[in-house]
């Protein structure tokens, strides 16, 4: 049954819609804006309650109306009133937002900016992190610190905190030469978006696995504390006006990295897979890393399947 209710909205943003010989109707695409309406939107709900749509000319396509709105930049009024027409807001429980658990920092965390503190413990955790390319500013900026005693003790601590600024996880690494537990980290759920206090959702998101990629990263770097994209950053990525991805995983990740790119290209995101070769992004430096994404294409479907054959 075709949602009425939800053409008349569409038609409110892109225009009238032509119909197609497929029952469908054909817009003026938001992305590549094609001077004939070659976006295509099955108004028709799915099995999965959702809208399937194409562009067949620059292949944007995604099963959720919202992107295409966001794109079009439809006022937050429209926005709200498809959000009570489509099942995107999510009865889709995939993305369905989860609370967190409550943290706090370790009591004997001390933080690396207090200059009252000269101890050699804490000359120990400067070298370190000078050794990995952090600098001062970073020490301020991030809130690093460390500990001295306690199950962190010879651990720096990197806190990150939600869009509010309240902490929502922290990253304890070791910096003793031969540790044998090099990260400690709390006992409590990953599923946050770390330093989202820092991100602009209207520019390119760049993914990276941890705290120290993002921190070399420098500009709206979301670490996943791994290899997986959890379910609110992912509802996140998907119902926000952010457009361009770069999903940059170490190449052992390749396939979880190929996964998310088919799952952002469906909701129709601009997705670049970057290749980091052998070195992550805290270990090549700002500048060879901006030089690389710089470079890196877009990712389409072609590509996508390409990539996956050649993992058989």
């Amino acid at each position: 049954m075709i949602n009425q209710l939800l053409v008349t909205l569409v038609n409110s943003v892109l225009g009238t819609g032509k119909k197609t010989s497929r029952g469908n109707l054909a817009y003026t695409c938001p992305y590549c804006n094609h001077h004939k309406p070659k976006l295509e939107i099955n108004f028709t709900e799915n099995k999965e309650g959702l809208n399937p749509w194409h562009c067949w000319v620059c292949d944007k396509k995604g099963k959720s109306i919202m992107p295409l709105l966001f794109q079009s930049k439809a006022s937050p009024t429209k926005i709200a009133e498809a959000k009570s027409l489509v099942k995107d807001t999510n009865s889709n429980a995939k993305y369905s937002i989860k609370s967190v658990d409550a943290i706090k920092l370790p009591a004997e965390y001390i933080c690396l900016t207090q200059q009252n503190n000269n101890s050699i413990i804490r000359k120990h955790a400067i070298a370190y992190l000078k050794k990995r390319g952090i600098t001062p500013t970073d020490f301020i900026k991030y809130n690093i610190g460390y500990c001295e005693e306690g199950i962190y003790k010879n651990m720096i601590i990197i806190p990150t905190y939600d869009k509010d600024g309240i902490l929502n996880y922290f990253v304890a690494r070791s910096f003793e030469k031969d540790s044998f537990i090099k990260y400690k980290n709390p006992q409590v759920s990953r599923d946050i978006i770390p330093n989202e206090h820092f991100i602009n959702w209207s520019l390119p998101i760049i993914l990276c696995e941890g705290v120290f990629d993002a921190i070399a990263i420098k500009r709206n770097a979301i670490p996943l504390l791994g290899k997986n994209i959890q379910s609110n950053l992912m509802k996140k990525l998907i119902t926000t006006q952010v457009n361009k991805i770069y999903i940059a995983l170490d190449r052992d990740a390749i396939k979880q990295a190929l996964r998310f790119c088919e799952l952002l290209l469906a909701e129709g995101k601009e997705v670049y897979l970057v290749d980091l070769q052998d070195k992550d992004p805290s270990e090549m430096g700002f500048l060879n890393f901006t030089k690389l994404i710089q470079n890196t294409p877009s990712l389409t479907y072609y590509n996508l399947m390409e990539k996956k054959l050649s993992l058989w």
